[in-house]
């Protein structure tokens, strides 16, 4: 299969605004190729991974924020909205460099192999490591791993929406606890969900790619008898009420979701909304508590935040 690659020269300090263009515009993952990581890596041992050090061997001297998209009718569209986002990247007081963007045909296999350089074990919470399958790691008697493919269409799993949504996972799971995980992508939240002990997941998705690479991953990794996934809308496909709901979406979507979504909730039952940019926080909150959830705590990580909110046990029917 054939694929897209967006290449925007930039700099470090518009790496995230880069970054965020491209999720906004629907790729599931980005590739940075920044020299200044060397730097962060000395300064923050431990908070990378892995650098390629052939970044620093390359003409343009800043940062490199590079995208996926499959070839089909709306490519062209999403390119030009890309440039017109780029080009307002200095409206935010921040240095968008060299801003060209450019696109290179990729076949899968050939960046299936180049993103095999990027790609390293880390781990997410308290226990939650993710690996690809590739790499060797020797886990702790504690750790849980969950080994994730990238594909074209997904990321990592390491972005901080995702990294946040692991992390109130561990927090709040019980082993009696059932989970919807709504908007699966590649279903490592739903993974994640079972491997923590939840007693039952369902994730759910309207992209029958998203689908199937779900379902994959839960073989995968073993917990098939605990998670179901199901293609279509949350309402359609979903009988019934979970003990936690975790969402990593964006922020207009959430709050959609959030006039109906403790129809789908017992009392006193959590909601993990993230995907949500900082600058909408405040309607988010709005919009939960408009339908009677209370907000237990806000998370944030780089540009991203995550909401935690839960059922009024009085207001809600078991």
């Amino acid at each position: 299969m054939k694929w897209i690659e967006v290449k925007i020269k930039t700099t470090t300090e518009a790496v995230e605004a880069v970054a965020n263009i491209l999720y906004d515009a629907g790729v599931g993952g980005v590739v940075i190729e920044d020299p200044n990581d060397l730097i962060f890596k000395e300064k923050e041992s431990g908070d990378w991974d892995y650098v390629d050090e052939s970044i620093f061997e390359r003409e343009y001297e800043g940062a490199i924020v590079k995208g996926y998209f499959p070839e089909n009718g709306d490519l062209l569209d999403k390119i030009k909205l890309i440039e017109e986002h780029v080009e307002k990247i200095p409206q935010y007081n921040l240095d968008k460099g060299l801003g060209e963007v450019t696109t290179t045909e990729v076949y899968e296999e050939d960046w299936a192999n180049e993103w095999k350089k990027y790609y390293k074990p880390k781990k997410i919470g308290d226990k939650v490591v993710i690996k690809p399958s590739w790499e060797p790691y020797e886990a702790a008697f504690d750790e849980l791993v969950i080994e994730l493919d990238p594909g074209m269409a997904f990321g990592t799993g390491t972005h901080e929406t995702t990294m946040m949504c692991i992390q109130n996972l561990e927090k709040y799971i019980t082993n009696e606890h059932e989970v919807f995980d709504i908007g699966c992508g590649s279903g490592i939240l739903s993974v994640a969900a079972a491997k923590l002990g939840a007693k039952k997941v369902i994730g759910v998705d309207l992209d029958e790619v998203a689908v199937t690479a779900s379902k994959r991953n839960v073989l995968e990794n073993g917990v098939d008898t605990k998670v179901e996934i199901k293609h279509g809308n949350l309402m359609d496909v979903i009988i019934g009420k979970a003990d936690i709901v975790v969402a990593n979406i964006i922020a207009d979507v959430i709050i959609h979701l959030s006039s109906y979504i403790s129809d789908f909730m017992k009392k006193d039952s959590v909601f993990i909304a993230s995907g949500i940019i900082l600058e909408k926080i405040d309607e988010v909150v709005k919009a939960l508590e408009k339908n009677e959830m209370e907000i237990l705590h806000i998370d944030r990580q780089g540009e991203w935040a995550v909401i935690v909110s839960k059922t009024k046990g009085e207001k809600r029917d078991a």
